[in-house]
């Protein structure tokens, strides 16, 4: 239910009595600023503040509780999820600051800053981040998921290199969390999401890559088949130096997609390579003598090249994703894939992509974390374009590309994957004991329940 006018000018002048950022209401212009990166998700709070501090955040979450309003929180507005009008929105973007010490190795880097942002400063030093594969996604979302980047397999979960978070609780209280200071919370937010406050930085540690082999073969769909059955043979022996996944493509036809790819099926095997480039050439060449590729873009890259090794789109579009993820890539699944999303299936996705996981990120990290289903072996994503003629049918179709997998499905997800604020959904992110453990913990620091929206973690009663 919507605020009654006079409510909604005494909500305003309470937030802009404390808050330095502006403030937002419906009718005033900047409150369109807050338009996801998914323009299908339906965002449209009471009131957006656009923080200009930590401190604005905290006051936002103060007066919310005086006013029984939720908080939810934003910055680019990837893996958005609806936001309704019982809520007001917290815009980090203006919180993008990103300061480098390069002696240590390690980077504070603001609420609003993306992978981009980070990527400026640190890979002149010969530095670079644990990043995912979109340099324009926010740093801090992607980690409070986890973080599974393109070199998942050579360095392992991004989260893992977080030092420390500055968060403000539910309560309106600014925290500085480490493994020795809220170790409580220092579990917890690497995985949670938003279940346990609004983190207004972190401090993340870097590492010392400057280049990898990597890039992407894109195929002809006429080769899918043997593209994707050559892909799930050669997965079987790959080492942790090499992280890849494959995707079947329908991009459409825009300026910003190559011309072989535009308005055709085609099959694009992402690949990235530490160590030697002859020894990453070496490693790829079965791939390579499948058949010919349409495009071959892989080759020695800077890091900060990172982002051309997915192409993700950069340009904000109406989307529908879903996500599982595999124990196993067993032939008889991959011919499952091919008959519901292979050229010949009529399916309705702009993207259905596979994932390798497993090596470092199968290992046990130094401080364990909320976040789950590192054994996991594959993930299967698929994102279809909410636009017409098709719009109504992608969701469906999804659905029935997943269920054809579900006999290698783990039944978990990932949190970053096919953002959703549906609780069944957030409880497959996580086991029982890490879903209890959330929900005790986001009573404790949140009791009124001010943070109570969007991708929150709640345990069934």
């Amino acid at each position: 239910m919507s605020l009654a006018p006079a409510t909604d000018r005494d909500l305003a002048a309470s937030l802009r009595h404390g808050i330095a950022g502006v403030v937002a209401l419906p009718e005033d212009p900047d409150y369109q600023r807050i338009m996801p990166w998914n323009a299908a998700v339906p965002v449209a709070p009471c009131a957006a503040v656009f923080a200009a501090s930590a401190h604005d955040v905290a006051a936002t979450v103060r007066v919310a509780a005086s006013h029984g309003l939720t908080v939810a929180v934003q910055a680019t507005g990837h893996g958005a999820v609806p936001i309704g009008a019982e809520s007001i929105l917290v815009h980090t973007g203006a919180l993008n600051g990103c300061v480098v010490d390069s002696r240590n190795r390690t980077a504070w880097v603001g609420a609003g800053a993306t992978w981009q942002h980070v990527l400026d400063a640190v890979t002149p030093l010969g530095l670079a981040p644990a990043c995912g594969s979109a340099p324009g996604v926010g740093v801090v979302g992607f980690l409070i998921g986890g973080g599974i980047g393109p070199l998942v397999r050579s360095i392992g979960l991004s989260s893992d290199y977080v030092r420390a978070f500055e968060l403000v609780t539910g309560s309106g209280e600014m925290l500085r969390v480490t493994p020795e200071q809220h170790g409580d919370l220092f579990w917890g937010l690497r995985g949670s999401k938003s279940t346990l406050g609004i983190v207004t930085a972190v401090e993340i540690e870097l590492l010392p890559i400057t280049e990898f082999y990597g890039g992407a073969l894109y195929f002809d769909g006429s080769d899918a088949a043997a593209v994707l059955r050559a892909w799930q043979r050669w997965c079987v022996g790959l080492p942790e130096s090499v992280s890849t996944s494959i995707a079947l493509l329908q991009l459409p036809e825009l300026p910003d997609v190559p011309s072989p790819l535009a308005g055709r099926f085609t099959v694009a095997v992402r690949y990235v390579a530490l160590g030697s480039a002859f020894e990453g050439a070496r490693l790829l060449a079965p791939m390579r003598e499948v058949t010919e590729p349409v495009i071959d873009a892989v080759t020695v890259l800077p890091y900060a090249a990172i982002g051309a090794v997915h192409a993700d789109p950069p340009n904000p579009t109406p989307a529908h994703e879903n996500h599982a993820l595999l124990r196993e890539l067993a032939p008889e699944a991959v011919e499952a894939l091919l008959a519901v999303a292979g050229p010949d299936a009529g399916s309705m996705q702009t993207v259905v992509e596979l994932r390798m996981l497993g090596g470092v990120l199968a290992q046990p990290a130094q401080h364990r974390s909320a976040f789950c289903h590192r054994g996991a072996a594959f993930a299967l994503t698929t994102i279809g374009a909410l636009v017409p003629p098709i719009a109504d049918l992608v969701p469906a179709n999804a659905a029935a590309i997943i269920d054809a997998l579900a006999p290698w499905s783990t039944g978990g997800q990932l949190p970053n994957f096919a953002a959703s604020s549906d609780p069944e959904r957030l409880a497959r992110c996580y086991d029982e004991d890490t879903l209890y453990w959330l929900a005790a913990l986001a009573e404790r620091y949140d009791p009124a329940g001010v943070l109570r929206v969007g991708q929150v973690a709640r345990y069934p009663m």
